[in-house]
């Protein structure tokens, strides 16, 4: 327990490694999922590339997702750190489910909505912007929290590179020690913390954003 508790400011860095590796790529897939969205619902012809894109990320496993950008790359010549090389690669991954999400929130606002706004001149951008975009983000925000805690989980992935996050620092100490049980409980208790903090910071900024109700308030946490 005393060696164990030694290795707690390691942990603790580890801990701040996930969250700004699962942050980075959270927001930027999510910026990244919601303009590409956006797009293809007014370009149609980037829709067939855009649905590849999202075909091939969601059908194959991040693990060899990522093995291809840190391994596979620097055969073309592109050499990647460990924490470029997760946050790109944790970056693409997330934007496909990140903009299904967008794609599933917009697709539940009423027609007659459209409807209307174009019968009162308003164009299909000013419609987009203050019609349908703040409907599809209340809409969408309780699965948006879910894939940002996913993106947290899917993290751990990033240990086969030997980037210093959580995975690999409860690792490291469990071949230290020769403890397993203490190290990985730790692991499951840092997880657990991201998580709960990603909920609580969603939900409070979902009810000062949303005066109408936030449906988070009515959802199965993860």
């Amino acid at each position: 327990m005393s060696d164990i508790l030694l290795y707690l400011p390691d942990f603790a860095q580890a801990m701040a490694m996930t969250l700004a590796l699962s942050l980075s790529a959270a927001m930027a897939g999510a910026l990244g999922g919601f303009t590409l969205q956006a797009l293809c619902s007014r370009c149609r012809l980037l829709y067939p590339p855009w649905r590849v894109y999202v075909w091939l990320i969601r059908g194959t496993p991040f693990v060899a997702q990522l093995s291809v950008i840190y391994f596979g790359l620097p055969a073309l010549g592109v050499m990647l750190g460990a924490l470029p090389a997760a946050i790109l690669s944790l970056t693409l991954y997330s934007a496909a489910y990140f903009g299904e999400i967008f794609r599933g929130a917009w697709l539940s606002i009423g027609r007659g909505q459209l409807d209307a706004a174009r019968a009162h001149a308003i164009s299909p951008w000013q419609s987009f912007w203050h019609i349908e975009t703040p409907q599809a983000l209340r809409f969408s925000l309780p699965l948006l929290c879910n894939q940002v805690i996913l993106t947290v989980k899917e993290s751990a992935v990033a240990s086969i590179i030997t980037l210093p996050e959580l995975t690999m620092a409860a690792g490291r100490i469990a071949a230290s020690t020769y403890s397993y049980f203490l190290p990985y409980a730790l692991l499951i208790a840092g997880y657990w913390l991201l998580a709960q903090g990603i909920s609580l910071a969603v939900g409070w900024l979902g009810r000062h954003l949303f005066s109408g109700g936030y449906p988070y308030d009515r959802a199965t946490h993860p």
